[in-house]
C-alpha cells in the first residue's frame, strides 16, 4: 500500500496532522499542503493517487483548486467540509469531486472512503491495466469502451469523471434494471457503511447533462419516483 501517495490539503495544522497519522498507519505515503496553490505545485511534481481537499482555505480555496485540478487530472478528490457547508458539498460534486467527508470526521469513515476511491481509481487505469474489462457496451447512441475507458454519444466523445463513468457502466451493463440510490452507492463507491443518497443524485444529474440532449426530458437515464434510476434500452426504442 505504500506505493499510494495521498495529498492532504487543509490550512488547519491539527487536522492535517491527525489525517496524516491515520493515513500513515495504513501504509500510505502522505504529502501535505496548507492551501490550494501549494497543492497544485505538489501535483505538478509528484504522482498523487488521491487528494483530500478542504473547502475553506486562504490563498486559494478548495473549490477553485478543484476546478484547476479537474482541468488537467482525473485523480480522485474527497472534499473536507463543515456540516453547515451543504452548498459547498453540492458545488464540489458538480465540479468533479468524487465524495466528501464532514468535519469533525470519523476516522473509520475517512479511511473507508479513501480505500474505496483508491480501489476504483486503480481499477480504472490509475495503475496497472485491468485485462478483464476489454469489452464495449452500447445503448442506443451511447458507446462505452471499457478498455480505453472512453464514452461517446452520437459518435462524439464526452468527458466523464471516474464516478460518472462507473455509474454509467453499471447501468449500461444492466439496461432496464432499476437501481435504488443505495444500490448505486454500494456498487460504485463499494461502501455499505456510509452511503449518501444525495451524493448519487448529484452525480446522476451531472451525468444526464453530459449524455442527454435534453437533461430535463432524458432519452436514456431515467428515474422511477420512489424506486430509483435505470438506463432505457436503446433510448426507449425496441431492440
Amino acid at each position: 500500500m505504500a506505493e499510494y501517495q495521498v495529498l492532504v490539503c487543509d490550512d488547519e495544522k491539527d487536522i492535517v496532522h491527525a489525517i496524516e497519522l491515520f493515513l500513515r498507519s495504513e501504509g500510505y505515503d502522505v504529502k501535505t499542503a496548507a492551501n490550494g496553490k501549494e497543492a497544485l505545485e505538489i501535483l505538478e511534481k509528484e504522482t498523487i493517487h488521491l487528494v483530500l481537499l478542504d473547502v475553506m482555505m486562504p490563498v486559494m480555496d478548495g473549490v477553485t483548486t478543484l476546478e484547476k485540478i479537474r482541468a488537467k487530472e482525473n485523480v480522485p478528490i474527497i472534499m473536507l467540509t463543515a456540516k453547515s457547508e451543504d452548498a459547498d458539498k453540492i458545488l464540489g460534486l458538480n465540479l468533479g469531486a468524487d465524495d466528501y467527508v464532514t468535519k469533525p470526521f470519523n476516522p473509520v469513515e475517512l479511511m473507508a472512503r479513501v480505500r474505496s476511491q483508491l480501489r476504483r481509481y486503480m481499477k480504472l487505469g490509475g495503475g496497472e491495466s485491468n485485462q478483464n474489462d476489454e469489452h464495449e457496451l452500447r445503448c442506443g447512441s451511447i458507446c462505452l469502451d471499457d478498455r480505453a475507458k472512453e464514452v461517446s454519444v452520437d459518435g462524439e466523445s464526452i468527458r466523464l469523471t471516474r464516478t460518472e463513468y462507473d455509474i454509467l457502466k453499471l447501468l449500461m451493463e444492466n439496461p432496464g434494471k432499476v437501481y435504488t440510490p443505495k444500490q448505486i452507492y454500494e456498487a460504485v463507491w463499494q461502501d455499505t457503511m456510509f452511503g449518501n443518497e444525495s451524493t448519487v443524485a448529484v452525480h446522476i444529474r451531472h451525468l444526464r447533462e453530459k449524455i442527454e440532449i435534453d437533461p430535463s426530458n432524458p432519452r436514456y437515464l431515467k428515474m422511477i419516483w420512489g424506486r430509483g434510476y435505470f438506463l432505457e434500452p436503446a433510448g426507449g426504442k425496441k431492440i
